[in-house]
Protein backbone atom coordinates (compact mmCIF):
# COMPACT_ATOMS: atom_id res chain seq x y z
CA UNK A 1 0.00 0.00 0.00
CA UNK A 2 1.29 3.17 -1.24
CA UNK A 3 1.85 6.16 1.82
CA UNK A 4 -1.08 8.45 -0.07
CA UNK A 5 -3.48 5.28 0.08
CA UNK A 6 -2.89 5.12 3.94
CA UNK A 7 -3.60 8.46 4.61
CA UNK A 8 -6.71 8.19 2.38
CA UNK A 9 -7.54 5.24 4.50
CA UNK A 10 -6.73 7.21 7.45
CA UNK A 11 -9.15 10.41 6.30
CA UNK A 12 -11.92 7.98 5.89
CA UNK A 13 -11.88 6.47 9.33
CA UNK A 14 -11.39 9.92 10.86
CA UNK A 15 -14.51 10.72 8.98
CA UNK A 16 -15.91 7.71 9.90
CA UNK A 17 -15.13 8.12 13.62
CA UNK A 18 -16.94 12.30 13.46
CA UNK A 19 -20.10 10.55 12.62
CA UNK A 20 -19.76 7.86 15.23
CA UNK A 21 -19.04 10.68 17.69
CA UNK A 22 -21.47 13.10 16.40
CA UNK A 23 -24.06 9.60 16.99
CA UNK A 24 -22.22 9.16 20.38
CA UNK A 25 -23.09 12.37 21.82
CA UNK A 26 -26.52 11.79 21.66
CA UNK A 27 -27.15 8.30 22.92
CA UNK A 28 -28.24 7.82 26.86
CA UNK A 29 -25.89 4.73 26.85
CA UNK A 30 -22.66 6.99 26.97
CA UNK A 31 -21.64 8.78 30.25
CA UNK A 32 -22.02 12.63 30.33
CA UNK A 33 -18.46 13.66 29.88
CA UNK A 34 -18.13 10.98 27.16
CA UNK A 35 -20.80 13.05 25.58
CA UNK A 36 -19.47 16.45 26.19
CA UNK A 37 -16.23 15.56 24.56
CA UNK A 38 -17.58 13.59 21.48
CA UNK A 39 -20.01 16.32 20.95
CA UNK A 40 -17.34 19.17 21.16
CA UNK A 41 -15.46 17.28 18.66
CA UNK A 42 -18.40 16.69 16.45
CA UNK A 43 -19.48 20.11 16.57
CA UNK A 44 -16.51 21.46 15.75
CA UNK A 45 -15.07 18.53 13.36
CA UNK A 46 -18.55 18.90 10.94
CA UNK A 47 -18.60 22.68 11.27
CA UNK A 48 -18.23 24.70 8.15
CA UNK A 49 -16.34 26.97 9.68
CA UNK A 50 -12.67 26.72 10.96
CA UNK A 51 -11.41 28.36 14.61
CA UNK A 52 -7.88 28.79 12.59
CA UNK A 53 -9.11 29.78 8.38
CA UNK A 54 -7.68 27.56 5.85
CA UNK A 55 -6.60 30.62 3.63
CA UNK A 56 -3.74 31.65 6.72
CA UNK A 57 -0.24 30.16 5.61
CA UNK A 58 1.06 26.44 7.89
CA UNK A 59 -0.96 27.73 10.90
CA UNK A 60 -4.49 27.52 8.59
CA UNK A 61 -4.35 23.81 8.21
CA UNK A 62 -3.09 23.18 11.82
CA UNK A 63 -6.14 22.61 13.29
CA UNK A 64 -7.27 19.85 10.48
CA UNK A 65 -4.34 18.18 10.51
CA UNK A 66 -3.32 18.52 14.71
CA UNK A 67 -6.33 19.66 16.75
CA UNK A 68 -9.31 17.10 15.32
CA UNK A 69 -7.42 13.58 15.23
CA UNK A 70 -6.04 14.49 18.59
CA UNK A 71 -9.77 15.56 19.46
CA UNK A 72 -11.32 12.58 17.98
CA UNK A 73 -8.89 10.36 19.06
CA UNK A 74 -9.20 11.34 22.94
CA UNK A 75 -13.24 11.39 22.43
CA UNK A 76 -13.19 7.91 20.91
CA UNK A 77 -11.00 6.76 24.31
CA UNK A 78 -13.83 7.81 26.44
CA UNK A 79 -16.45 6.59 24.86
CA UNK A 80 -16.71 2.88 25.75
CA UNK A 81 -15.48 0.26 23.15
CA UNK A 82 -18.45 -1.68 22.70
CA UNK A 83 -20.55 0.93 22.23
CA UNK A 84 -18.22 3.37 20.01
CA UNK A 85 -17.88 -0.32 17.27
CA UNK A 86 -21.71 0.19 17.11
CA UNK A 87 -21.59 3.69 16.47
CA UNK A 88 -18.67 2.82 13.57
CA UNK A 89 -21.06 0.82 11.96
CA UNK A 90 -23.86 3.28 11.91
CA UNK A 91 -21.77 6.02 10.55
CA UNK A 92 -20.97 4.24 7.66
CA UNK A 93 -24.41 3.37 6.80
CA UNK A 94 -25.23 7.74 7.55
CA UNK A 95 -24.64 10.85 5.55
CA UNK A 96 -21.86 12.90 6.98
CA UNK A 97 -24.50 15.24 8.80
CA UNK A 98 -23.36 19.33 9.48
CA UNK A 99 -23.85 20.41 12.62
CA UNK A 100 -24.89 24.13 12.95
CA UNK A 101 -24.07 24.07 16.78
CA UNK A 102 -20.43 24.01 15.65
CA UNK A 103 -20.80 27.23 13.01
CA UNK A 104 -22.80 28.86 15.74
CA UNK A 105 -19.92 28.11 18.28
CA UNK A 106 -17.32 29.27 15.82
CA UNK A 107 -19.12 32.15 14.70
CA UNK A 108 -19.74 33.04 18.62
CA UNK A 109 -16.20 32.87 18.76
CA UNK A 110 -14.95 35.08 16.09
CA UNK A 111 -17.80 37.89 17.10
CA UNK A 112 -15.70 37.61 20.95
CA UNK A 113 -12.56 37.82 19.46
CA UNK A 114 -13.30 40.87 17.30
CA UNK A 115 -15.45 42.52 20.06
CA UNK A 116 -11.66 41.74 22.11
CA UNK A 117 -9.76 43.19 19.25
CA UNK A 118 -11.79 46.71 18.72
CA UNK A 119 -12.34 47.28 22.83
CA UNK A 120 -8.45 46.74 22.94
CA UNK A 121 -7.27 49.14 20.57
CA UNK A 122 -10.47 51.66 20.54
CA UNK A 123 -8.96 54.80 21.21
CA UNK A 124 -9.86 55.72 25.23
CA UNK A 125 -10.12 59.13 26.12
CA UNK A 126 -7.40 61.04 27.69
Amino acid sequence: MSMLDAAKQCARKLKRDVVALWIAARDPRVPWYAKATAGAVAAYALSPVDLIPDFIPIIGYLDDLLIVPVGIMLAVKLVPAHLMQEFREDAMRREKPVSKAGLAFMIALWALAALALIWLFWPKPA
